[in-house]
């Protein structure tokens, strides 16, 4: 398997869970309009350190799991109702709340690197999203649990983590300025993404039976 594909499914995949509003890149936004993007970029390296360990413990779950076909059912099933949910809300019920979001208040005395690590660390989503992600890329045939394979997609999920923060980190004042449309754009195009994804899992589900 093209260890380079692997890399770019984790960096996708990554890219994708870090994308909606929320505390980690509100944060990282926040920081690097009132300190500069120095310590945003160091606050967001803090955050992928986290990232790179979380991945690599759910690729190891994951393999566990692909061990144990009954487990896998179940979380497959599970992944489909919270992938629904998330696209009915997207897509219908959230609005332009990216205000109300961009105002944590931390008043760490530590390096912004270690705030990351902390906050990144008590964000515990990240680690059955990425088992339920290697399982059904392994299903396809796009990955597997060798070594080489883990690492690959490991290190593109922190690349992907980082490419949304810094993202956030240079364009957050557009989105600011264009709040309700920008992120009624948004919502579309992550609801849009989790749907494909519900869709694929329920025909997974459905030819396994």
């Amino acid at each position: 398997m093209n260890i380079t594909f692997i890399f770019f499914l984790g960096l996708f995949f990554a890219l994708i869970g870090v994308i909606p509003p929320g505390l980690l890149n509100m944060t990282v936004a926040k920081i690097s309009l009132k300190e500069g993007h120095v310590r945003g970029i160091m606050f967001s390296l803090g955050v992928c350190v986290v990232v790179l360990v979380q991945t690599y413990l759910a690729a190891i779950f994951a393999r566990y799991l692909s061990m144990h076909p009954e487990v896998i059912g179940i979380l497959r099933i599970v992944a489909l109702v919270i992938f629904i949910l998330i696209t009915v809300y997207f897509l219908f019920i959230a609005k332009s709340e990216l205000k109300q979001q961009i105002d944590p208040k931390i008043k760490s005395k530590h390096s912004r690197f270690f705030q990351g690590v902390f906050l990144s660390a008590i964000n515990v989503f990240p680690i059955p999203y990425q088992a339920y992600m290697t399982i059904t890329l392994a299903s396809f045939g796009w990955m597997t649990f060798e070594k080489t394979s883990i690492m690959s997609y490991v290190i593109g999920a922190g690349t992907g983590t980082f490419v949304t923060l810094y993202m956030y980190i240079f364009f957050f004042d557009k989105v600011k300025g264009k709040s309700f449309t920008s992120q009624k754009n948004m919502n579309r195009i992550i609801g849009g993404i989790t749907g494909v994804i519900s869709i694929v899992t329920l025909i997974n589900i459905i030819q396994d039976f």
